[in-house]
């Protein structure tokens, strides 16, 4: 029960995200406030650290922003544009610098020296030059790919248009902040929300003149591609940016040990009334170049920098209702309709409440007055109910026990390994069951990390769901073009260009056909594993029997939990039919592996036992990065055995009598032309 409710809530708050990222991203109308924004996607990060098998697709922790315009060129960046992980106090800043010396295997290291900057609210760009030209300015976009915004960008003063200086790279991405001070906002408020707002919309115009009427600022703190970049730490990267013509930001510093960093952050929140342009908190940087290259990225985000959020903005309002949601794997979440109310600058109407446990917690009634909170990039959510202004008619909220889709039976999961029930109630529905959950699948289905099947937005699912045009994916394949034809709205040139998406997606990747079916715990990084593991739909659909699935267990990074899941999954008799009719239909391309041409191609590695100045986290990903693999089992697959200070006995044994080859960390590392 408690699962499920965790889990729609999660889902509840993921999509909540979307709508306020395309609101945000694509039309310039921000629906709440950055702090509120904050908090969401905060509530999302904490939710998914204590129940990873939340994980979705279309979280925070594995996109970035929003897809790029249509209005506008696609162009794919070099080096993406990531986001950073936030941190909204001293534990969160303490807990960042351990994670990077357990990283690098430093707990005694002296202290880290960091680069602080404060964070404007504005709109990302990246300007590639080359031989010193500027030729080429993108967004952000979805973080791999941006719109090509050239034009309007060369509309800034700020930004240089030649760069003459000897040490200047042949090529570089120098990458930045467009945005507008709040003094020359002021002459402009009536046409935009708010001065990130007016950046955005001035960024986004097809008329370069529109844009150049736009008093447009530009500070640069970073860079993406570069060609030979002599330069060893951030903070002289910042000052070359100034000698080569680029303004910086001047309350930049460089600062050591989080002592010092939480005073600086509060001097400059103090400050920040009187500074003329958003600042919406400070980023931190691993100062020396070397460890942020040894530290490298997790997921969407560097290892060696995080983003100190400013404080949150609070309000107060009244709950008029209470809704329970039904998202994709089941997961029950409750989302608490508010009396709008302005908080931070955006108006608020919905503020989640997280789950089933939460609402018991804190008392959470219909009609009470509540405190709603926005900080970090998350949801509002309810902090706190004021007692003193209950109805004394007042009834506590009771908690469906059966689906409000379908009707069904709703658990929560037991966790094995904390003993406990989940915080989320899920309906037990794994296949198509449940008519919510069905919708929410689909919409999984065609989404941009899926199957990306333009002209199948989340309406139009839902619209040809009630029309009993599509109830399961095969039925995508399969539609009524002519009945389609004769629908309000569709015309003969919008059935084509629908038609032709959809031929066009015929061939799909393994790992997103794998995303795509929706598997809990499977998300895109895993189903990547997957394929890259099984490399064939055949070997895929090779799980269905279970006594085949035991080869999952090979894939470092797929646990019991994630096997459970595809159990659960082709438990499902609609699911395996459905299945088996898909790969007739689609052309299912494997996954290439990565860097197949690095120094340890072709071989596989298992590591046992602590190494001596590099955590096994690095070591990893170094054999990843070199075209290695690695696999969790002593078995005939197994190429090398590394072993480090106390290994385990039992896993040398058997590599002995398997006749693999046993190997220490400096025979490692001469593999990979470097010492220890």
């Amino acid at each position: 029960m408690k699962k499920n409710l965790v889990k729609k809530d999660y889902l509840r708050k993921i999509k909540e995200i979307q709508k306020h990222n395309k609101s945000y991203y694509d039309e310039n109308k921000p629906s709440i406030t950055d702090q509120a924004y904050d908090i969401l996607k905060n509530e999302i990060f904490v939710l998914e650290k204590k129940y990873p098998f939340l994980k979705n697709e279309k979280s925070p922790s594995n996109s970035v922003g929003y897809t790029p315009s249509k209005n506008f060129k696609k162009i794919k960046h070099k080096v993406p544009m990531l986001s950073l992980a936030n941190a909204f106090d001293e534990t969160d800043l303490l807990n960042f610098e351990k994670k990077m010396l357990n990283f690098l295997s430093m707990k005694d290291a002296p202290t880290i020296e960091y680069s602080a900057e404060p964070k404007i609210d504005g709109i990302s760009a990246s300007l590639t030059y080359i031989n010193g030209k500027f030729i080429k300015g993108l967004s952000r976009g979805d973080g791999k790919e941006g719109e090509d915004i050239t034009k309007n960008l060369n509309t800034i003063n700020d930004i240089p248009k030649f760069v003459k200086i000897n040490n200047f790279p042949s090529e570089i991405d120098i990458r930045g902040e467009v945005f507008i001070n709040n003094s020359d906002f002021k002459k402009i408020k009536d046409r935009f929300a708010n001065p990130r707002n007016a950046a955005s919309g001035s960024l986004r115009q097809k008329d370069p003149d529109a844009t150049k009427k736009i008093p447009l600022k530009f500070i640069a703190y970073t860079y993406g591609y570069v060609d030979n970049l002599n330069i060893k730490t951030q903070s002289d990267f910042l000052e070359n940016l100034k000698k080569w013509g680029f303004k910086t930001n001047p309350f930049n510093k460089k600062i050591s040990s989080i002592k010092n960093l939480i005073a600086n952050h509060v001097d400059l929140e103090k400050k920040r009334k009187e500074i003329d342009v958003d600042i919406d908190g400070i980023v931190y940087k691993v100062n020396d170049f070397d460890l942020q290259k040894r530290l490298g990225f997790a997921a969407n985000a560097p290892r060696w920098a995080i983003a100190h959020k400013f404080s949150a903005n609070k309000a107060t309002s009244e709950i008029l209702n209470i809704d329970i949601q039904v998202g994709r794997t089941g997961a029950l979440t409750p989302v608490a309709k508010i009396k709008p109310v302005n908080i931070g600058g955006v108006v608020v109407s919905n503020a989640t409440l997280h789950n089933e446990d939460e609402i018991i917690r804190k008392d959470i009634r219909v009609g009470d007055t509540v405190n709603v909170e926005r900080a970090g990039d998350v949801i509002p959510h309810v902090v706190s109910v004021d007692l003193s202004k209950r109805d004394k008619d007042s009834k506590k909220f009771s908690f469906p026990t059966n689906c409000p889709s379908c009707g069904g039976k709703t658990v929560k999961d037991y966790n094995e390994i904390t003993k406990k029930k989940d915080a989320v109630r899920r309906c037990v529905s794994e296949g198509y069951e449940c008519e919510k959950i069905a919708i929410e699948k689909l919409k999984h289905f065609v989404s941009k990390e899926a199957f990306n099947i333009d002209g199948l937005g989340k309406k139009i699912i839902e619209n040809f769901w009630h029309l009993k045009l599509i109830r399961s994916p095969n039925d995508i394949f399969d539609l009524d073009y002519q009945k389609i034809q004769k629908l309000d709205g569709w015309g003969a040139l919008s059935v084509a260009n629908l038609k032709y998406s959809i031929e066009e997606k015929k061939k799909v990747s393994l790992d997103r056909f794998i995303y795509s079916l929706g598997i809990r715990h499977i998300g895109q990084e895993n189903a990547k594993l997957i394929a890259r593991h099984l490399q064939s739909s055949l070997n895929f659909l090779k799980l269905i029997n279970k006594k085949n699935i035991k080869i999952l267990l090979d894939i470092d990074g797929i646990g019991e939990t994630q096997i459970a899941s595809i159990k659960n999954f082709f438990f499902n008799k609609f699911n395996k039919e459905i299945l088996s009719e898909l790969v007739k239909k689609l052309t299912i391309k494997s996954v290439p592996l990565k860097d197949k041409d690095g120094l340890l191609k072709n071989k596989t590695f298992m590591l046992t036992g602590k190494l001596d100045g590099i955590s096994r986290a690095e070591a990893k990903s170094l054999i990843e990065n070199n075209s290695g693999k690695i696999i969790s089992n002593v078995n005939k697959k197994l190429n090398y055995l590394i072993i480090g200070e106390k290994p385990t006995i039992k896993k040398i044994n058997l590599a002995k009598d398997l006749k693999i080859k046993i190997i220490n960390q400096v025979e490692w590392l001469k593999m990979l032309n470097k010492t220890s």
